[in-house]
């Protein structure tokens, strides 16, 4: 069962956000759990389930440690940027922003939807999003183009539809960086192993210095630096370490073709705590490790400090949201297993079924009774695979009751669908016991909203 005492830790805002399981303000209120000073089986009542709930506190305390971090370690320029398709939508990005980040896009969809909550916030993306991705569409470009966007340019194809697309314009160069793929291993799961060779993403090295003789000769396009990403939820740090020597070492070869390298992208990565046995190291430590590198490696090849920028994720939003469940049927397997199902599954949280993904559980409405039982928790859909956590101890439930699955603020909305044509959820914010809806729950009607009946399959009467 998860803690929730925080009576010994009065400065939860020291915490560091993904080494809980549960948001921050999480707290056992007489045997109901409350999050944001909400009652979570209150707000499934007001607003049904399943319901994301995302706790402002533990967010803004992940990015403003994120960015205390850097200015404390990190003696030159720095800017931490949301990699954004952790959770794109208007809400996340504007708390984002407004605490001082940038953003990392990786689609036209996710830059239109930053631009329109800096645009509603009153606040300026001008040198504060990064677009990404290894197959940009030539409408992406163009878009990414016409707002001024640091392009990450990932392979030929692009760059020299950028160096078309840029020749048309007017006399100013648009900037750009360029991934590179470092070959750097890292112990996490297949799908989420970016940086070694035999990836989809970026240059690999022995291309870097064609790419960098090429640019040399684009007179429409600004390069600024280099990126590199060596995959998510690593509880490693010495990858880390290693990726910034890995990344200046090219920096310098870049110069010797009349290139500069004023900026330097680590990208991200650093895990969260899914479960009891995770132990990732702090925002602290992670920010620590890759400062000090950069400023090593900057040092030995005798290069000035570059803008040093990072991509955080999974690490700022995952371990401030949670999703409520209502519970409804049981079924015992006779000495093989019990099945508790809730009223969601995997159309609202994909991971399990995608990446075996682990998670802990709490009954948001049974807080202090004690662990009674093994089941697995089982979603609505028609797949067998459609299991949200097995085998896990729970105390005994009834249907009604609400099962609150921790940590699932990034990729679980993101990667969230319409299958078996359930809607997606609603998703409500809650900080100081207000909880404001900033996701309405889709309806039937929003299911069919894009659907067409060609006129000759309508039946004339």
């Amino acid at each position: 069962m998860i803690s929730t005492d925080l009576q010994g830790h009065p400065e939860i805002s020291s915490l560091s956000p993904n080494q809980h399981i549960l948001p921050l303000t999480a707290v056992n209120n007489g045997s109901r759990l409350e999050i944001g000073g909400c009652d979570v089986t209150e707000l499934v009542k007001q607003y049904g389930s399943p319901l994301y709930i995302l706790d402002e506190f533990t967010l803004r305390t992940a990015c403003r440690q994120y960015r205390e971090a850097f200015h404390q370690y990190y003696p030159g320029a720095s800017q931490v940027i949301f990699a954004s398709k952790a959770w794109s939508c208007l809400a996340v990005c504007n708390i984002v922003a407004s605490e001082g980040l940038g953003f990392d896009v990786v689609s036209g969809g996710e830059l239109y939807t930053t631009l329109k909550a800096l645009e509603l916030s009153g606040l300026d993306p001008h040198n504060h999003i990064y677009f990404h991705g290894n197959n940009k569409s030539v409408s992406e470009l163009q878009f990414a183009l016409d707002t001024d966007c640091t392009i990450i340019v990932d392979n030929w194809l692009e760059l020299e539809t950028l160096v078309s697309l840029t020749q048309k314009l007017p006399s100013v160069k648009k900037k750009i960086m360029v991934r590179l793929t470092p070959g750097i291993e890292c112990h996490t799961h297949d799908y989420i192993k970016t940086g070694h060779i035999d990836s989809k993403f970026g240059f690999d090295p022995q291309q870097i210095e064609t790419v960098f003789r090429y640019i040399s000769k684009q007179p429409s396009l600004e390069f600024i630096g280099i990126h590199a990403h060596i995959g998510s939820q690593i509880f490693e740090l010495q990858p880390h370490q290693d990726l910034p020597q890995v990344l200046v070492e090219w920096s310098k070869k870049a110069t010797a073709y009349g290139l500069s390298i004023s900026e330097l992208n680590v990208g991200g990565g650093l895990g969260i705590r899914y479960t009891a046995t995770d132990d990732p190291p702090s925002i602290n430590e992670w920010v620590k490790t890759v400062s000090e590198s950069v400023v090593a490696a900057s040092k030995t090849h005798d290069l000035p400090l570059p803008k040093l920028i990072a991509e955080p994720g999974r690490s700022l939003i995952g371990s401030a949201c949670v999703t409520a469940y209502t519970i409804g049927s049981r079924k015992v397997v006779p000495e093989i297993r019990t099945y508790v199902a809730v009223d969601g599954g995997m159309s609202d949280n994909p991971r399990p079924i995608t990446y075996q993904s682990l998670y802990q559980a709490v009954i948001a409405n049974r807080m202090s009774e004690d662990v009674s039982e093994t089941v697995t928790v089982a979603g609505k859909h028609c797949e067998s695979g459609d299991i949200l956590l097995q085998d896990i101890q729970l105390p005994a439930t009834e249907p009604g009751d609400i099962l609150v699955v921790a940590a699932t603020g990034a990729y679980n909305y993101s990667m969230a669908s319409n299958y078996n044509r359930l809607p997606r959820p609603a998703a409500v914010l809650v900080n100081q016991g207000e909880a404001n809806l900033f996701l309405r729950r889709e309806t039937y009607q929003d299911l069919i909203q894009q659907d067409q009946l060609p006129s000759r399959l309508v039946q004339q009467k």
